[in-house]
């Protein structure tokens, strides 16, 4: 037996995915998830140009040696383009070898550690009060961890936060802005940023939180990237008396020795990495235990072989999983994500956006959610299939995440 064929799929029902179907030579399919929110078509086109003709005919179940092979043969390795087309094909192997088997993907990664997974939810508001009423629904739903995201007096827009959504209502959060009539984007929008006025909010925002949830509820914040390091030490400092689960990325990742002058300030647990796509990323943020929790994805870090091999080098120094899980990662990424969750021994916890009705139209799923935790599902494989049929009809369209600026126009990391 071996590979028959490998296609890709664009499709737009809603937001932009891009998905790997590989068939073997006895029929049996397996779908990967290669989406990179608004740079779509450089990983299908990857995939499709340079990938697809290198897999027919290669043996399905050699998924160490196809993963070596393209990550090492390549020659240029790493970076999202070519992390995210690795990450389909091996989700894809992954997919097939367990239907073959005819159990869910866990039981092939050492079967099930836990029950059920941890999962929290996203709360935003541009005031307190809209902030409040999202948490409280999320309360009420049975979550036990939630994110708090909110806007900054001063600035119209603030990455992260729904301008949109009317007080306490469920958003589809859709970072990739498209055109205002729903058309093809031609550029990035821009928004403002301003670090002091952030700064110098923020705590109080958490103090009125805690005060009304108590001290069970688990909470989260992520700081995307925006400020230096020492503008990261001092807001996980004046986050300390707030107790949070997390401060996700508080400075830009990828200058590692930044987090010494975190840690050196604060005892904030800090968490980190949905922009990374190897184990490299990770080395002296793991080895020296600067952060707590590990961040990317599946989908954006070689599939199940990569993250599967960064979250064993993270366990090895006390270091947790929390799985990127936002809707840019399509619910074969989501459900890869949930399948290693279940099995790993350093699970910490799940990032949970629900996809939107038109996207779980498209992608069925077997993965559930109940009272704040969700469970991969027994389906054989991953537990997801991409109708084809609904696809075809949404076709891609052009969509940017936002360039963030400064108040003086410097563009700044958002």
């Amino acid at each position: 037996m071996s590979i028959s064929t490998a296609d890709v799929i664009v499709t737009s029902p809603g937001r932009n995915f891009v998905t790997l179907k590989i068939v073997t030579s006895d029929g049996i399919v397996g779908w990967g998830d290669a989406t990179l929110n608004g740079r779509e078509l450089s990983v299908a086109s990857y995939l499709r140009d340079h990938l697809a003709s290198t897999l027919v005919g290669r043996d399905e179940d050699r998924i160490e040696d196809t993963w070596q092979y393209l990550y090492r043969g390549a020659y240029w390795r790493r970076g999202p383009v070519t992390m995210a087309a690795i990450a389909a094909v091996d989700m894809a192997l992954w997919d097939i070898k367990a239907k073959k088997a005819g159990v869910p993907l866990y039981q092939l990664l050492g079967g099930a550690s836990r029950d059920k997974l941890r999962v929290y939810a996203h709360a935003s508001g541009n005031d307190y009060e809209t902030l409040a009423r999202a948490i409280r629904g999320y309360v009420d739903e049975g979550y036990t961890a939630v994110r708090i995201q909110t806007g900054v007096p001063g600035l119209n827009r603030v990455y992260g936060v729904s301008d949109t959504a009317k007080p306490g209502e469920r958003y589809d959060y859709e970072p990739a802005h498209r055109a205002a009539d729903g058309s093809a984007a031609t550029r990035p929008e821009e928004e403002d940023w301003d670090t002091p006025a952030y700064l110098r909010h923020v705590p109080s925002i958490f103090e009125k939180v805690r005060e009304e949830f108590g001290p069970e509820l688990r909470l989260l914040h992520d700081a995307h990237h925006r400020m230096s390091p020492i503008e990261a030490a001092r807001l996980a400092k004046s986050l300390e008396p707030y107790d949070l689960f997390w401060l996700e990325d508080v400075t830009p990742g990828e200058d590692q020795e930044a987090f010494r002058l975190v840690r050196q300030h604060s005892t904030t647990p800090l968490a980190t990495g949905e922009v990374f796509n190897s184990v490299h990323d990770y080395r002296t943020l793991i080895t020296e235990r600067l952060i707590d929790y590990v961040r990317s994805a599946p989908t954006h870090t070689g599939g199940v072989t990569g993250m599967k091999k960064l979250l064993d080098f993270a366990g090895i120094y006390g270091i947790r999983s929390g799985i990127h899980g936002p809707t840019d990662v399509s619910p074969i990424g989501m459900a890869a994500a949930l399948h290693i969750d279940l099995a790993i021994h350093n699970f910490g916890i799940q990032e949970y956006m629900p996809h939107n009705e038109l996207t779980l139209e498209t992608f069925r799923t077997s993965y559930t959610f109940d009272r704040g935790f969700l469970h991969p599902g027994d389906n054989p494989g991953l537990g997801v299939e991409l109708d084809e049929e609904l696809a075809a009809r949404h076709p891609y369209t052009a969509a940017y995440l936002p360039v963030n600026r400064l108040l003086d126009g410097t563009v700044h990391d958002w």
